[in-house]
């Protein structure tokens, strides 16, 4: 089994200068893999990545969602920014290997690519699909109810969430240090990004995903 993420950058277009997500989303996923074997973008804004370990998928795309949410804004005045993402993975097989991941193919493949055509429709950013429905139905819950707060993060929320997600075992001190304010400042972005459910979820989509694949 694998997982393979189909997402796209929503609102792009309205940045002139589109290396301001471009490249730090290529930095991100070039420590994930290679291009375009494992990754690859194309279209302008349009992607594709393919893990060998469906338990970390969700994690990847939490990673994703505060590393575009912690674009500045155009307009100066408002906290959150211009752009967003919205992402589908399918966790599934793999039949066929291309020499790029645009070649590739497998029921993954297919999963991921039905679910990211229903997004929009369902009005979400992030949903799973694989050949387990219940699996499906109870984590596209969480995602969804997690979305009512992913969507609305501020730079400075999906900055505090970026450094959490890379080291779930840092201190708020640590992290006041890494950002130049005190503690107390980072316990308000702390409950104001709610850190404490984001990291619940993904800690329920291990246990539940890690159960099935045994």
């Amino acid at each position: 089994m694998i997982a393979v993420i189909k997402g796209d950058i929503i609102a792009s277009r309205k940045l002139v200068d589109q290396e301001k997500w471009l490249l730090p989303l290529k930095d991100l996923l070039s420590s994930w893999g290679e291009s375009p074997k494992n990754w690859e973008l194309v279209w302008g804004d349009f992607f594709q990545i393919e893990f060998l370990h469906p338990e970390e998928a969700l994690q990847k795309i939490f990673e994703i969602k505060a590393l575009i949410k912690k674009i500045k804004p155009l307009d100066n005045r408002k906290r959150i920014s211009t752009i967003d993402v919205r992402m589908a993975v399918g966790i599934g097989t793999k039949s066929y290997t291309g020499q790029r991941i645009s070649e590739s193919n497998g029921s993954a493949f297919v999963y991921a690519g039905e679910k990211f055509d229903m997004l929009k429709r369902e009005n979400v950013t992030m949903g799973f699909k694989s050949e387990w429905q219940d699996f499906d139905n109870e984590i596209n819950l969480y995602l969804k109810l997690a979305g009512t707060f992913m969507d609305k993060w501020s730079v400075s929320a999906a900055e505090l969430i970026e450094i959490v997600l890379k080291n779930q075992t840092i201190t708020q001190e640590e992290i006041g240090d890494m950002l130049g304010i005190k503690q107390s400042g980072v316990s308000g972005r702390w409950n104001r990004a709610n850190v404490d459910e984001l990291l619940a979820v993904e800690k329920m989509y291990r246990k539940k995903i890690k159960a099935i694949l045994k």
